[in-house]
């Protein structure tokens, strides 16, 4: 992994994940089984919300890594957030194989001609979300630091 940094700068890798993250919110809104944007449904409101989480955390370990500050527990709490939201990804890498996947049963219905290029996007950079994201939490460890509160809690001396 120390082999990443050099091809993969932890400034290009929040860019990319800027990106990624930027695409499957417009995205999100989509449906690839009729070709329109439903700004109306709820449920396409879960991701974009989610990713604030995620946008916070791109700010966050751009500004630690920039400044050269240590970690502390505010950006502990957004990355253990973070965490959780993994799962959302996760789930929605399921949902983009079973969309995905579900075309052969299609085969009697009007499909637009936009499914399958659509719906591959769409799993590759959900794809790669997860990816990019693990190696932000690489990079806040090596750049930043470990979260060991107890330690710099001790070797903080407010008067100098």
């Amino acid at each position: 992994m120390k082999y990443v940094s050099k091809i993969l700068p932890w400034k290009t890798n929040i860019l990319i994940t800027l990106v990624i993250l930027l695409a499957l919110n417009i995205l999100n809104f989509y449906g690839v089984y009729t070709n329109r944007f439903y700004f109306l449904k709820p449920d396409n409101y879960i991701f974009p919300l989610l990713s604030t989480v995620h946008f916070l955390y791109l700010y966050v370990i751009w500004f630690k890594i920039k400044e050269d500050e240590l970690p502390d527990p505010k950006m502990r709490n957004i990355e253990y957030a973070l965490y959780a939201i993994m799962v959302v990804y996760i789930f929605k890498i399921y949902d983009s194989v079973l969309t995905l996947t579900s075309f052969p049963e299609l085969v009697g219905h009007v499909i637009p001609p936009t499914f399958k290029p659509m719906a591959l996007l769409m799993l590759v950079l959900y794809s790669l979300l997860p990816i990019f994201t693990i190696s932000l939490f690489w990079y806040r460890r090596n750049y930043v630091g470990h979260y060991n509160f107890e330690d710099y809690n001790n070797n903080l001396n407010i008067w100098q």
